[in-house]
This record gives C-alpha cells, sequence and structure tokens, in this order.
C-alpha cells in the first residue's frame, strides 16, 4: 500500500508596512479621522465667514460657505458619483487658491493707483488730512500732560503751563478737575481720583493711540499731544464739506474736490495728502508706455533682461553640451568622479552661491582679482558687473544642462552616427547633422523653459549686485536690474515710496512678453519634430 501525498502547507504573505498603514486607516479610525479633518475645515469656513461678514465682504463670504458645503458632501455622503470629485476637489481647492486668486488679484491691482500715499480708505484719508491740517493757534495755550486711562479710554490730564489750572481731556472734549482731586509735582500731575495714571513701560505701548487723540475744545479749536509730556493748542487749516465732498483751506478760500484719482486737487493742480485706494482704468500702462520716468528704464532694463536670459542659457547649454559629450567616452577613466564634480554647483543653493561669488569678486579683497593679480571692478562698474551677472549664472546653470544632455546622448541612436560615419562624414558633421538635431528635439522645450527662469531670475540679480551700480542719470533701475527686480523695487523701493499698482502693471507686461517669446519659441521648434 502506498500512502497519500501530504498536502503542500499554504504559506501567505505577511501584508506589507503600506498595505498595513492603508488598512489601519480604511477602517473606523479613518473614519474618525475624516470627520476631524472636516470638523476643522468647516470651522476655519466658519470663522472666515464671520469676518468677510463683518468687513461687508458677503460674495467673497457666500463662496467660502459655499466650497465648504460642497466639500463636506462630497467626503460624507457614500454616492459613488462623487468619488472623482474627492480626487478633483484638493487639486481645484490648491489651483484657486495658490494661482487663480494671486493673478487675480495682481490683475486688480493694476488697475489701482495703490501706493505709499494711496493705501486707504476714502473715509480714512479725510480723517488724516484732518489731522495733518492741525497746526498751532495764534497766542495757542500749552500744556504739561500725563497720559492717564479712564474706564479703558485713554485721556490726557493737563496742566495750563501759563495759569496752573488743571483739566481732563479726551476725545469727547476738555473738563476741569477739581485741584483737590489731583497732585501736582514739578507742574505735573502724578496723581488724579479716578484716573489710572500710565507709568513705566505702559507707556511705550500707546505710542499709536496717542498719536491719533485730538481733544476738542471750542469750535476750530483742539489740543493734540506733541510727545508723552507736552500738549499744544492747534486749529485746522482746512475744513471738509461733506455734503459737497470738498476741502476749503478756510485762510485762503481755496477749494479742493475729488480728482476722481484718489486725491482731493485745487484748480491750480494742488493735491493733498494723503489719497486712497482707487481703480484707475489704464492710468498704470499708459505711464508705463508715455511717462519718460518710466518708460525709459523699463525698455533699457528689458534690452539688458532678454540679453542676461538669451546669454546665460546660451552659454550654459554650450558648456553643458561640451562636458557631457567629452565624459561620454565609455573608456574614459573615472568617468564617474569627474560626472559627480561637475554636478557640485548644482547641489549647492543657488542664493547663497552668489553671496559666496559676491564676496569672491569684491574688487579691494576678493580672491578673483587676487588670484589674477588684477584690479578689475567686477560689481562696481556698470559693465563689468554685467559679465559678472552672466558669468556667475553660467556656473550656476551648466551643471543643468550637462544632466540633460548627458541623458539626451544616450537616447541618441548609435546606428545614426555610425551610418553618417561610413557615409564619410566627419566627427563635426556628425554631431551638427546628427546629434545637434537630435539633442534639440529633447532639450528645445527645456531651453525656452529656462529661458523663461533666467528672465525672472530675481536671486542671482538681487543678492549678487542688487540691481546695481548705479549711475547718477538712473532712477529707480540700476545697470543690472532685470525686469522682475525692477519691478520689486518699484514695488518696494521707489523714491517717493512703494508703487503697487505701477508694480502690478509691470509685471503683466512680463508676463505677455515672457508668453510671446515662448510661444514664438515653441511655434518655431516644431520644425524639429520633422526629424523624428
Amino acid at each position: 500500500m502506498t500512502s497519500a501525498p501530504i498536502a503542500a502547507e499554504t504559506v501567505v504573505p505577511k501584508p506589507s508596512l503600506i498595505a498595513r498603514g492603508i488598512g489601519f486607516f480604511s477602517g473606523t479610525v479613518g473614519f474618525v479621522i475624516k470627520l476631524a479633518l472636516l470638523g476643522a475645515l468647516s470651522a476655519l469656513a466658519m470663522l472666515a465667514v464671520g469676518i468677510l461678514f463683518s468687513d461687508g465682504k458677503w460674495l467673497a463670504a457666500l463662496l467660502i460657505a459655499a466650497a465648504a458645503l460642497l466639500i463636506v458632501a462630497v467626503y460624507l455622503i457614500p454616492d459613488r458619483r462623487l468619488v472623482p470629485l474627492k480626487y478633483l476637489i484638493p487639486g481645484t481647492v490648491f489651483l484657486v487658491a495658490f494661482v487663480a486668486i494671486p493673478i487675480i488679484s495682481n490683475v486688480n491691482i493694476a488697475f489701482t493707483n495703490w501706493s505709499t500715499l494711496h493705501n486707504l480708505t476714502k473715509d480714512e484719508a479725510i480723517v488724516a488730512i484732518e489731522e495733518r491740517s492741525l497746526v498751532p493757534a495764534t497766542d495757542a495755550a500749552t500744556y504739561t500732560s500725563t497720559p492717564a486711562k479712564s474706564d479703558g479710554e485713554l485721556v490726557l490730564l493737563l496742566v495750563d503751563d501759563v495759569t496752573g489750572d488743571v483739566y481732563v481731556g479726551s476725545k469727547d472734549g476738555l473738563e476741569p478737575l477739581p485741584p483737590a482731586s489731583v497732585t501736582v509735582e514739578d507742574g505735573v500731575i502724578v496723581v488724579a481720583e479716578g484716573y489710572d495714571v500710565i507709568k513705566g513701560n505702559d507707556l511705550f505701548t500707546i505710542d499709536q493711540e496717542l498719536a491719533a487723540l485730538v481733544i476738542p475744545t471750542r469750535e476750530d479749536s483742539y489740543i493734540k499731544p506733541e510727545g508723552l509730556s507736552i500738549a499744544q493748542e492747534v486749529q485746522p487749516t482746512l475744513r471738509y464739506d461733506p455734503a459737497n465732498d470738498t476741502f476749503t483751506n478756510i485762510e485762503t478760500g481755496v477749494v479742493y474736490s475729488d480728482n476722481g484719482e484718489g486725491t482731493y486737487e485745487a484748480p491750480s493742480g494742488e493735491l493733498l495728502e494723503p489719497g486712497w485706494k482707487t481703480h484707475v482704468g489704464l492710468e498704470n500702462f499708459n505711464t508705463i508706455l508715455t511717462d519718460p520716468l518710466v518708460r525709459d528704464p523699463f525698455f533699457r532694463v528689458f534690452v539688458w533682461t532678454f540679453a542676461f536670459a538669451f546669454l546665460s542659457v546660451l552659454i550654459q547649454f554650450a558648456i553643458g553640451l561640451f562636458l557631457a559629450i567629452t565624459l561620454n567616452k565609455p573608456d574614459l577613466k573615472l568617468r564617474r568622479i569627474q560626472r559627480a564634480l561637475l554636478v557640485l554647483p548644482f547641489a549647492v543653493p543657488a542664493f547663497l552661491a552668489v553671496l559666496v561669488w559676491q564676496g569672491l569678486l569684491n574688487d579691494e579683497f576678493g580672491i578673483v582679482n587676487e588670484t589674477l593679480n588684477t584690479n578689475i571692478p567686477w560689481l562696481f562698474d556698470p559693465t563689468w558687473a554685467k559679465v559678472s551677472c552672466i558669468l556667475v549664472n553660467v556656473w550656476l546653470g551648466f551643471p543643468y544642462w550637462f544632466l540633460v544632455c548627458t541623458g539626451a546622448l544616450q537616447a541618441v541612436p548609435e546606428e545614426l552616427t555610425e551610418a553618417a560615419r561610413v557615409d564619410g562624414a566627419g566627427g563635426l558633421q556628425v554631431f551638427r547633422k546628427v546629434t545637434l538635431p537630435l539633442l534639440l528635439v529633447a532639450t528645445a522645450p527645456l531651453l525656452i523653459a529656462s529661458f523663461a527662469f533666467n528672465f525672472n531670475n530675481f536671486n542671482n540679480i538681487y543678492f549678487l549686485t542688487g540691481g546695481g551700480p548705479y549711475e547718477v542719470s538712473q532712477t529707480v533701475a540700476g545697470s543690472t536690474d532685470i525686469l522682475i527686480s525692477y519691478t520689486y523695487k518699484i514695488a518696494f523701493q521707489a523714491g517717493g515710496g512703494a508703487e503697487y499698482g505701477l508694480a502690478a502693471a509691470v509685471s503683466i507686461f512680463i508676463f505677455f512678453i515672457v508668453a510671446g517669446i515662448s510661444a514664438i519659441s515653441f511655434w518655431r521648434t516644431k520644425a524639429l519634430e520633422e526629424i523624428r
């Protein structure tokens, strides 16, 4: 008799760590986590909606509320038809938050006069103009003041410097104090019944509130603090008429009216400051094209920006391709080590490398001049500064093209190059007629993208030269400023203050310039596709 064969034991493989993790989060635990995240999202949405409603931004509040309700419904309702939305919603939210909203905001700003002198609302501007118009009155009374609190409200305890009378002043007016209720030392009130005198470090927390305090005394007369211990009687030089929305100079009778551009303007052209933020249509774009102070630097900077981007990409690609071909020989000794060394500049953070180069190129103690035994003003002469920008940019970018070209060379069929050699083509002809065209098929889109990147390569310019050096005739734009750094300076470093609206308009010009050049380049490179 033969015994029956014993069945082999079935070995069940253990699930992987990833599979176990997915299983852990797909059950009850996952549902609880989903509820917690949706609850947090709902709470944030309710907070945002409340703030927007209080600010009168109804449309934005309704959009956020609708979006939050949609997200909660999609992730809670067990309907298979909603499954695609569970994957689309996160991407859509990030697209809207980080792409659509910034673009829409930038375009909106470009059509406004938002700047240092136009960053308030109209009501805030009216209050600011009224405060600025306050000047010391004729034979104005002066007071020694002591800041204090009354029921949480800031008040001034005042001693008349001439009569010695004591008062308390608030935004509601000036009231006398009984002499017996205060203690005066060296002409200063140090104690007052019913008031908490502000002392010590607390004085440093009331500067803004103190500066905004205006105490009415009688018609067209006020008391305004001048620091922590002095107050003075002032009178306005301008009177606002709410019915006609005008300011009138009390002494001269000149009337300032709203000119529709966020400023009150007199018939002579005199403007009252500050103004307010308002839409001005195409005014910023017209300024860029017609105002010599903006137009001339813009076109000068555009020419240099194009040259900087084009020469950087051309030289980077040429050096990268040369090194890739040189190190593409299989029998080359230490090929891997040489390739690794060439990639090192690409591994160093660009802004750190630029700061290092700034020190190396210093004309007085930089190692470059010391090594070459020269005295070249690399960063302080307009021409040499441009050369420095391109050289440093090439040093930072050629490893990228070395890697790209090394990979692209592996995809060039050896049969084509061998066939060309059999037909009698030399090494240069094989490169020009076979290798380079095939490389351009793969690298042309990357060349266009690299050009667009260098066209807006803010970091390299800003950290190396700061856009300088500056010549006497130059305005905010320096010799090495490119359009993006020029835009930054308009927005934050303009001589007359920040010009956000004008900078936003310049950024729109930059977008259309880069988009146009890229579109033409992509259209032209279609001819390379015929090589395939």
